[in-house]
């Protein structure tokens, strides 16, 4: 059996310790990422962001633009933050692994009077914690962001990245994002 078989066989079936002495170094290696992986796919909670989780919010940031100034949660941060939560137009999507904000997307639904008058949704500032990445967390994420669109009735929902890697494009692609459907056009002041 190939190699890549035996992980899709691992990924579907419960992990099971290898008996002694009964497996290659490469089948037990794999056996035990994939325990690992399943663990941590199993302990992640897909969810919407709760009001009091600003800090844990900001602090996943630091991973998303590593070179921007700290944000300090002020008066002002918290009353733009109770606006954006109460808007119901904007949702956070964050992973939690025992109390801990381990990965996050934001999902913007836009009104429309176009495509019979359906709304598109936008997905940015996705990211997940260096230790956590490459686990599915991600893929998961923007998969309940797509599912939310979706229930709401957006027509489409669009993902910009500044990434040019093709490890992070691929990772959008299998998350359910196409590219080269539309050419994307940012001004930045």
């Amino acid at each position: 059996m190939a190699l890549e078989d035996q992980i899709k066989k691992a990924a579907r079936t419960e992990p099971r310790a290898p008996k002694p002495n009964s497996c290659s170094f490469s089948l037990c290696t794999l056996w035990l990422k994939s325990a690992k992986i399943r663990i941590m796919q199993h302990s992640a909670a897909i969810r919407l962001i709760r009001a009091d989780e600003l800090p844990a919010l900001l602090g996943l940031y630091r991973y998303l633009h590593p070179s921007d100034p700290e944000l300090p949660v002020t008066t002002d941060l918290e009353q733009l933050w109770k606006r954006i939560y109460s808007d119901p137009q904007l949702r956070y999507f964050v992973a939690d692994i025992d109390g801990r904000l381990v990965s996050s997307c934001t999902l913007t639904i836009i009104p429309n009077l176009t495509r019979g008058a359906q709304p598109y949704g936008v997905v940015e500032n996705v990211v997940t914690h260096p230790d956590f990445r490459r686990q599915g967390i991600g893929t998961r994420i923007l998969q309940a962001a797509l599912a939310m669109a979706w229930d709401r009735g957006c027509y489409k929902v669009m993902l910009l990245t500044g990434r040019k890697d093709e490890a992070t494009l691929r990772f959008y692609e299998q998350a359910g994002f196409q590219a080269g459907i539309k050419a994307a056009f940012v001004a930045m002041r």
